[in-house]
C-alpha cells in the first residue's frame, strides 16, 4: 500500500465518517429527548439521495408521501381536539388554525414540484427542495407513531420503530423503485496538495458536516428551543413540570434529526449509489458511532463515527468480503468497558 492509497482510503474513510457522525448525532438527539432509539434515520438519508436524483431527473413522487403523512397526521390531531373539544373551547379556533398548517405546506411543496422545471434548477436549488420535502416527515413520524405511546417502555418504542424502518422501506419501494440512483456531483474540481489529491467531494462534506455540527451546538446551547431540549434530555418530568412540552420537544427532536440525515442524503448521493432499502446499514453504522458515545456524548460519538468510516475505507481494501463484519465488531469492546464501568459504579 503506497501513500497515494492511503490517502484515497483515507478521503473515503473520513467522507463516510463525516455521514455516519450526523447519523449517529441524530441517534442521540432523538434518543435523549424521546427515548425512541430510531431506526428509520437511515431511511431519511436514503430516501434524500433518492429524492434529490429524482428531482434531477424531474420525479416528484416525494411530494405525495409527504402530502399523504400530513393529511393522516392531520387527521390524527383533529381526532385528538375532538375528543378533547371541552377543555379546549377557548382555543378552538387556534387549534384548527393549526391543524391545517403541515397539509396546507405540503399541497405548497407538491404545487413546487409539479410546477417548476425541477431538471433545469441549480443545484442548490434542488437541495433546498429535498430538504424541504424529507424534514417534515421526521416531525409526521413522531406525530402519527410514537406521541401516541409516548409514555409507554424503551422495549415498546424499540419495537414501533423497527416496524416504522420495515414500513419504510415498502413505502421507499413504491416511491422510487427497485433502481439505484446517484446525483451529479457539486463540483468537478479539486484541491492539489503535490503528492495527495483531494477530491472536491470530500470537501464538500467536510464543510458542510462540520457546519451543521457547529450549528447543532449553537441551537442546543444559545437558543430557547434548544436548552429546552437539553432540559427534556436531562430530566423529562422536571422539564413537564417547568411548562416545557415533551410532545413539542419530540416534534423538534424528530425535526432536527430528519434534518440532519437528509443534508447527509445529499451529501453522499454523488459519492455511492444507494436503492431504496440502503437506509439500514447506514442506520446501523451511525449506531456503532453513537454506542461508542454511549448515547450521550456528541463528541465521542462524532468522533467514533469517523473511527468507523476509516475502518470501512481500509477494510475494503484489505478484506472487502469482511468489511460489514470489521466495523460492526468496533461496537463489542466498548460495550464490553461500558459494561466494567457500569458494573463498578453499582458496587460503590
Amino acid at each position: 500500500m503506497n501513500p497515494q492509497i492511503i490517502v484515497l482510503l483515507g478521503q473515503d474513510g473520513i467522507s463516510n465518517g463525516a455521514i455516519y457522525a450526523l447519523v449517529a448525532l441524530s441517534i442521540i438527539l432523538v434518543f435523549s429527548v424521546t427515548r425512541v432509539l430510531l431506526i428509520p434515520l437511515g431511511e431519511f438519508v436514503a430516501f434524500s439521495a433518492l429524492t434529490m436524483a429524482a428531482i434531477q431527473s424531474g420525479q416528484t413522487a416525494i411530494g405525495w408521501l409527504v402530502l399523504a403523512m400530513a393529511l393522516l397526521a392531520a387527521l390524527a390531531d383533529a381526532w385528538g381536539w375532538w375528543k378533547q373539544r371541552h377543555q379546549r373551547r377557548r382555543r378552538g379556533r387556534r387549534a384548527w388554525w393549526q391543524l391545517c398548517l403541515m397539509p396546507a405546506y405540503a399541497l405548497a411543496l407538491l404545487a413546487l414540484l409539479q410546477c417548476l422545471p425541477l431538471a433545469a434548477l441549480p443545484m442548490g436549488v434542488q437541495a433546498l427542495l429535498t430538504l424541504a420535502a424529507i424534514t417534515p416527515l421526521g416531525p409526521l413520524m413522531y406525530r402519527l407513531f410514537f406521541q401516541p405511546v409516548a409514555h409507554a417502555s424503551g422495549l415498546l418504542l424499540m419495537i414501533i420503530a423497527i416496524a416504522v424502518h420495515v414500513s419504510l422501506v415498502g413505502v421507499g419501494l413504491l416511491v422510487f423503485g427497485p433502481e439505484g440512483m446517484r446525483t451529479e456531483p457539486f463540483s468537478e474540481e479539486g484541491l492539489d496538495l503535490g503528492m495527495a489529491y483531494i477530491n472536491s467531494q470530500t470537501l464538500w462534506v467536510l464543510a458542510l458536516s462540520a457546519i451543521a455540527i457547529c450549528s447543532l451546538y449553537l441551537l442546543s446551547t444559545r437558543t430557547l428551543y434548544g436548552k429546552a431540549l437539553r432540559a427534556t434530555a436531562v430530566n423529562r418530568m422536571g422539564a413537564q413540570l417547568m411548562g416545557i412540552s415533551p410532545l413539542l420537544a419530540g416534534r423538534i427532536s424528530f425535526g432536527l434529526a430528519a434534518f440532519l440525515c437528509a443534508l447527509s442524503g445529499i451529501m453522499i448521493a454523488p459519492l455511492t449509489t444507494l436503492y431504496y432499502d440502503s437506509g439500514f446499514l447506514i442506520s446501523l453504522k451511525g449506531f456503532v458511532g453513537a454506542i461508542i458515545g454511549g448515547l450521550a456524548s456528541y463528541p465521542v460519538a462524532a468522533a467514533g463515527a469517523i473511527v468507523v468510516g476509516l475502518a470501512e475505507a481500509f477494510s475494503t481494501f484489505w478484506a472487502s468480503n469482511y468489511k460489514e463484519v470489521i466495523v460492526f465488531t468496533l461496537i463489542l469492546p466498548f460495550l464490553l468497558w461500558r459494561s466494567l464501568k457500569s458494573r463498578q459504579e453499582e458496587e460503590h
